[in-house]
Parts: structure tokens; sequence; C-alpha cells
């Protein structure tokens, strides 16, 4: 017997695995990733609080002499559950990269061990948990292969760091909660032209990323580089300061993305802080209190441009369109909106802390880039407009978007499609609850993906009187809108969850 629960052991775990390796992936390799999602999925669906039960409870019978059969049970829950997480996946597929095959490699070894374990032994037992603590062996080997990986990425980063010092380029680093993206397209528009530009691509904003960026895309006479930085905690920017040091370091914004790793906005604003140590000049956008504060703390250390949508700074983009620099109108934009306002203003305190005159490049405040997914309005072929902001996933942008949403559909029927707003910590379900309240007071109906914020979505529509429609995944919404909507319609689809969320 111990030999066909092996196998069978075997069949199930690989099933476990391509789940968990996935989950991994998605979530970047960062350890504590896979065991966040298992307890998400496990509690998710009502049947599968249940089975994870069952497969607890089974597996420890399997343990007893007699009760051996018990294993089969445990590992048919292992093969079957959660029973909505895909193994290959649809919008998130597991890429078998050098990197993933390194993990399962070592992800693997447990499983086999228990396997050969049981069939020397007789027992089930081994090959039974082996295959029950799958999430266990690829959290393992996260932890395990993390020096290796970092060791191996350092020769990339050794390369992109003499790349650049022989470059002798202007850096500006840019990094916030929100508007990172659009701000360094800005600065690059705003620049190009005038100096050879090169900014990072798309999302690159990781150790990895922009080793890849500069050693890419990075080449002879190029004047200024734009570094998009991203944090998951303490530590990760300063490091990538040491080898891109900033002439020009920008905190666009502070809000509550990632208040579930970092717990407090106190400690995003430490971590976001981090880029300004090397730089000589910091750009600051003082809307928020705590940026406003470190603006202040920082002027003793060097010089510090304030940015503003709202209020008194060295860059404001008011409400008009005017940019005022030191109280002097340098130009106007079309683009009014307070985010779009928020980042141009950044922008422009990055071109002033380069010493370039922001009348110079004024010309251009009136064509700036739409960054892909992030509030572009289209027309779909039925006539209704569609604004993409599936790649946002922050209050303040969301609200910006609903703004759009009334703007594109003054007297038409409004929806907005979206699985909520994620990574918001303790503040993640007033926040969902808080955005659908708001698109009922809209007059625009709610329709909700998924389940990760499905209660609080709902909750908030009803509690303000609000239409609401459940439905299973983004596919369905689109084929739900398009049978409802035509010429002076609009739909925002507000963020936009990969499958490895519940």
């Amino acid at each position: 017997m111990s030999l066909a629960v092996a196998l069978a052991s075997v069949l199930a775990a690989a099933a476990a695995l391509g789940r968990w390796l996935r989950v991994a992936q998605r979530e970047h390799y960062l350890p504590g990733s896979v065991f966040r999602f298992t307890v998400r999925w496990w509690r998710r669906w009502p049947v599968d609080a249940p089975l994870a039960a069952l497969i607890l409870t089974t597996a420890a019978l399997s343990l007893r002499p007699g009760l051996e059969g018990f294993a089969w049970v445990a590992l048919a829950g292992v093969a079957v559950g959660p029973t909505r997480l895909s193994i290959r996946g649809v919008t998130s597929p597991l890429a078998w990269t050098p990197r993933m095959r390194r993990l399962a490699a070592v992800a693997v070894v447990p499983l086999v061990a228990a396997a050969v374990t049981s069939i020397v032994t007789g027992s089930v037992a081994p090959a039974t948990w082996g295959a029950v603590l799958v999430p266990v062996w690829v959290e393992g080997a996260l932890v395990l292969t993390a020096p290796l990986e970092r060791r191996l990425g350092s020769t990339w980063v050794r390369r992109a760091a003499a790349r650049l010092a022989d470059a002798d380029v202007s850096v500006v680093a840019i990094t916030g909660s929100f508007g990172k993206t659009t701000t360094k397209a800005y600065v690059a528009h705003l620049l190009s032209g005038r100096r050879s530009v090169v900014a990072s691509p798309a999302s690159f904003n990781n150790r990895m990323g922009l080793a890849r960026a500069v050693n890419e895309h990075l080449g002879p006479g190029a004047d200024v580089f734009v570094a998009e930085m991203g944090t998951y905690g303490p530590g990760e920017i300063a490091e990538l300061c040491d080898w891109i040091p900033p002439d020009v370091a920008v905190i666009t914004a502070i809000g509550p993305v990632h208040l579930e790793r970092m717990g407090t906005e106190e400690a995003i604003v430490a971590a976001k802080r981090e880029i300004l140590t090397r730089a000589p000049v910091a750009v600051l956008g003082v809307d928020h209190p705590l940026l406003a504060a470190v603006a202040e703390e920082e002027r003793a250390r060097r010089r510090v441009i304030t940015c503003s949508a709202v209020g008194e700074a060295d860059v404001v983009v008011s409400p008009d369109g005017r940019v005022h620099v030191a109280g002097r109108v340098v130009g106007t934009t079309d683009r009014t909106g307070r985010a779009e306002r928020s980042n141009l203003a950044a922008a422009v305190g990055a071109v002033l802390g380069l010493g370039v005159d922001p009348g110079d490049v004024a010309d251009r405040f009136t064509d700036l880039p739409v960054v892909p997914h992030r509030r572009t309005r289209g027309t779909s072929p039925r006539g209704f407009v569609v604004i993409d902001d599936t790649y946002n996933a922050n209050p303040a942008g969301a609200a910006a978007a609903l703004a759009d949403l009334v703007d594109a559909a003054p007297r038409g029927r409004r929806v907005v499609v979206t699985p909520g707003m994620v990574e918001l910590g303790s503040r993640q379900q007033e926040e969902n609850r808080r955005f659908a309240a708001a698109v009922a007071a809209a007059g625009a109906e709610l329709v909700v993906v998924g389940e990760t914020n499905r209660r609080a979505l709902v909750d908030g529509a009803k509690e303000a009187g609000g239409p609401v429609i459940v439905l299973p995944d983004r596919a369905a919404a689109v084929e739900w809108v398009r049978d409802r909507l035509g010429p002076g319609d609009a739909v925002l689809y507000e963020n936009d969850l990969p499958d490895h969320y519940p």
C-alpha cells in the first residue's frame, strides 16, 4: 500500500506545486507570499475551508495503525484544492524561467524524500504529509534560493552600475505610493527633444528590472536616465540608490498602497524616503502632510523642490491647468484632473532640479503622454466610452478615474467594473466600501468581479443605495457591458487582479 500511496502523493503534490509555484512567481518570489495566499484561498470559498479541514483530519488519521486508507482522501483533497486556484493559470500562467526551474528543483526535494521514505519504511505517513505540506516546501525553497538568486543577479547589477558610470548621465529617480510610472513618462516627455533621455520601461522598478533596463536600453549619447523605483519594504530603495545614485530624487505621493506589507503610512514614508539619501535635489509632492513634514526636515540637508496640485509649493499645477513655478506662470496644460496635475507638478519639479528652465519645455505641457491602462480612454465598437484604469489600485487614483467616468457620460449610463483594491492592510475593507459608495453617489452601476473584495464592495454600494451586480470574472463583466451599453454611455474598468487572487 505504501508504494501506491507514494506514487499517488507524487501526482497530488505535482498539482499542488503547479498552483503554489505560480503564486510565488506572481508575487515576485517574496518569502511569505505563498503562506499569505494559502490562507486566503483555503478560507475563501465555502467548499475549501471544509476541504482543508478534511485533508488535515484524514492525514492525521492515516498515522494510526489500521486507518492508513484515509491517506487516499487526504491526497485527493491535495490534488483538487483549493478548488478554484488554477494549476496552469489564465491571466497569469506559470512561466518556466530559469529562476522558476531552480525554485521547483529545490521545492521538490522534500516531496521525493517523503515518497522514498514511505516506500522504504512501509508507512504511508511521510508521503501523505509530504504532499499536504507543499506550501511549506515552496516557502522553504523561496528562502533557500534567495541568496543564490541574489548572487546570480549581482552579475547583471555590476554590469549595469559600470554602464551607468561610463555613461556619465544625470539620474532622476522616482518613487511614491502611486503616480510613479506616469510621472516618469512626463519627465521623459518634457526633456525629450532637448536632451537624450532613457527611461526605465513599463514597471521595471526593482533590482533586476532596473539592471535589465540599464543593460538593454542605456546606450552611448544618453544624457538623462529616468528610473522608477518601487519597494516592498525597508532597504530596497537604499540599495538601488547605491548603484543608481540619483541627481534628482522624486517622491510623488504617499497612500495606503502596500499597507498590508508595511503596516503604517509612516513606515511607507520611511521606505520611500531612502531615495533621498544620496540625492542633492529632492522633489516632493507635499499634498500629503507626511511628505510636507519630510520637506521641512530635508531642507537642511539638500535642495528641496515642493510640488502640489492643491496648495502652495515651489511648483503648482492649478485646477485650471496653469503651471506655476516660484509663483510665475510658465505654461498651461489641458490635463486638469488632480492626479494628472500632481504628476505634472512632480515632473516639472524634476526638470527644474536638473537645471532646466521649465519655461523652455512649456510647449510640451499640452501633449503629455498617456500611460497604457492608467485612465486611458477609448470608444467601443458599440459607441460607448471605455476608460481603462486596470493598472491602478489606490484610492486616490480610483477617485480620479470615477470623476473621468462622470465626465465621459454626463447624461448616459455609467458602469464601474472592478475587483476592488488590494494590499491596503487594515484599511482594505473600508477603502473598498467607500469606493463603492462613491460609485453609487456618482450615479453609476457597480459590477463586482471575483471574490477578493466582494463583500466590502457590495456592502458599500447597498448602504449608499446604488445598484450592484456580482459576476464571477472580468470576461463575464465585459460581456455584460457589451450587451447593455451604447452611444452616450461609459464604462470604467478599475483595477484588474490576476487569477492567482481568490
